[in-house]
């Protein structure tokens, strides 16, 4: 779709059929002083399924537009066969732009193709000797394109992602969240060789999210895709190119589906990191080897009193000698293993399993939150919150949480309980302060206000959530995955005995987000709202409380329930 100087769909050679691909060799991307890619090798041909994963800020966006050719590397090749689309996660508007002119650039090569067939058969019945070739190849561009049904194409994935159908609607009149629906849509009608997708699940419905995971399935051409949500990497991908920090400084291409990839990750992972504990043991070793020896030439080699001094001083060069070679050996050693990123490391927050924590009476919100609920929540209890967009899943945990008042009802939390939660976008900090230093504040207020002992309060670098150098980089730089982050480490600080998770697993890289559903599962309390489609199947055997839909399904059994939320 041609709306800018970087479009968002580009046809980058004629339609190439069994032979498209997109070939990228040993691609790196330099952007100031920071290396945004590394020695990227991967191919994208026909049929192929290709997720690309990786924390954000690892260069997934910058690779796909390296692949459209909106990017040139700073070293490697690129090479590419067949048409290309591309959906990036944001979409400028140009003065006049509508969904017609989204609708008929998506329409162009089919359009395009059909003509070529019509001038084709008007020469072939003029005689035109050349007519014969000219029709055969317009009609496989036009049968491989399926130009005749196109336009129905579009119009069923219009419908499909609830977008805007109205040819004539000006974009600028539509939301951030339709226009992207538009796009996507206009996309997977066009029939592209090969599908380049960045986070394409972002503001789409469930009913949307079924649609796309079905076309991206049956999709004849190529497909790479960087997204954060597990179930459509899943029921997708087939090839995992993975960005993140690995034991050589450079990218792992993964073959088989969403489990082999993460079986093989964590395999290398540990042998990474057990190389690397051995390489400092090594050193420890060498350390203690050393001091011994040092210990033996000041007091350990001398003989009982009374011996001669000849004896003390033929002792001595060998205690020397053996304190050089311990020396010699600690200099000649080497820690060539990098440090490994450390994994999701979850307190144990010690609450008493059935340790009153909260009860919630009648609540409701004018205009967000319409049916009454009624909740009790103790020490080890989950909870799982589901409902529609818009619902009052949000707001409902605001309440839980005690930052709304609720219209009707009331919350009750019980003496000394700590009730957390973390909304759903990152929260605002000071953008000069470091990582380490919100955290430190956070802390403080907590003990200030008697909320917490300094003695309890679990240190930032504890959990392995951030790096050493991401907890000293300014709030303000860093990405929004770190941001995510830092927000879990800020609500588990406090060691909570009850934690509010509000679509916890936005902007988190399908790795963090799977050890977090682990540790969620088996932390001491949690109530979890959400529609992530894998987070739901993970978390299927918790009670669940439905919002703005069916009635509630028993929190616990024998406590009060929701009446009709």
């Amino acid at each position: 779709m041609n709306l800018n100087p970087t479009p968002e769909a580009i046809s980058l050679s004629v339609e190439a059929g069994d032979s498209a691909h997109i070939r990228v060799e040993g691609v790196t991307v330099t952007r100031g002083s920071r290396r945004v890619l590394n020695d990227v090798s991967v191919t994208v041909s026909a049929r192929s399924r290709v997720a690309v994963v990786g924390e954000n800020g690892r260069g997934k966006t910058t690779l796909l537009h390296v692949l459209a050719g909106l990017i040139t590397p700073d070293e490697g090749s690129v090479h590419r066969s067949g048409t290309t689309g591309l959906a990036r996660q944001e979409l400028s508007v140009p003065d006049g732009a509508t969904v017609g002119t989204l609708t008929s650039e998506a329409l162009t090569a089919s359009l395009a193709a059909l003509a070529a067939l019509d001038e084709a058969t008007l020469a072939m019945a003029d005689g035109d000797p050349a007519a014969d070739d000219r029709y055969a190849a317009a009609l496989d561009a036009a049968t491989r394109l399926d130009a005749w049904d196109a336009e129905r194409r579009v119009d069923v994935a219009l419908e499909a992602l609830r977008a805007c159908a109205e040819r004539d609607r000006p974009l600028s009149t539509l939301s951030a969240g339709q226009r992207y629906r538009v796009r996507l849509a206009c996309l997977l009608g066009a029939r592209h060789d090969v599908l380049l997708l960045d986070e394409p699940t972002n503001h789409l419905d469930a009913d949307g999210l079924e649609f796309l995971t079905r076309r991206l399935r049956e999709h004849d051409g190529g497909l790479a895709v960087v997204s954060h949500d597990r179930a459509l990497l899943r029921h997708v991908a087939d090839r995992f190119l993975d960005l993140d920090p690995t034991r050589d400084g450079r990218p792992r291409l993964y073959a088989g589906g969403y489990n082999a990839w993460q079986d093989a990750r964590r395999r290398e992972r540990e042998r990474w990191e057990q190389e690397h504990e051995e390489q400092l043991a090594e050193r420890r070793r060498l350390k203690d080897a050393v001091s011994k020896a040092r210990d033996r030439l000041s007091t350990g080699w001398r003989p009982d009193k009374g011996t001669g001094k000849h004896q003390r001083q033929s002792r001595a060069p060998g205690v020397v000698q053996a304190l050089n070679r311990q020396q010699e050996a600690l200099e000649a050693h080497r820690i060539d293993v990098p440090e490994p990123p450390s994994s999701l490391r979850w307190p144990d927050l010690g609450l008493r399993p059935g340790a009153p924590q909260l009860r919630a009476y009648g609540i409701t919100v004018e205009g967000r939150l319409a049916d009454p609920v009624d909740l009790t929540l103790d020490g080890g209890d989950r909870l799982l919150v589901t409902g529609p967009n818009g619902a009052g899943k949000s707001t409902l945990l605001a309440v839980l949480a005690g930052s709304l008042e609720p219209t009707g009802g009331y919350v009750r939390t019980a003496n000394g309980a700590r009730v957390v939660r973390v909304t759903q976008e990152t929260a605002e900090q000071d953008p000069g302060l470091t990582a380490h230093e919100v955290h430190a504040h956070h802390v403080g207020r907590l003990v200030a206000h008697g909320a917490l002992h300094e003695a309890d309060a679990i240190p930032l670098g504890a959990l392995g959530l951030l790096d050493p150098q991401a907890m000293r980089t300014p709030v303000g730089r860093m990405s929004q995955g770190q941001r995510r982050r830092l927000d879990l480490a800020l609500a588990l600080a406090g060691r909570p005995g009850l934690i509010l998770l509000d679509e916890p697993t936005n902007h988190l890289s399908p790795a963090l987000v799977d050890e977090l559903t682990d540790a969620i599962r088996h932390t001491s309390a949690a109530v979890v709202a959400t529609h992530d489609r894998q987070l739901l199947r993970d978390l299927a055997d918790w009670p669940r409380l439905e919002v703005g839909g069916s009635p509630a399904q028993g929190v616990r059994p024998g406590e009060p329930r929701s009446s009709g939320a």
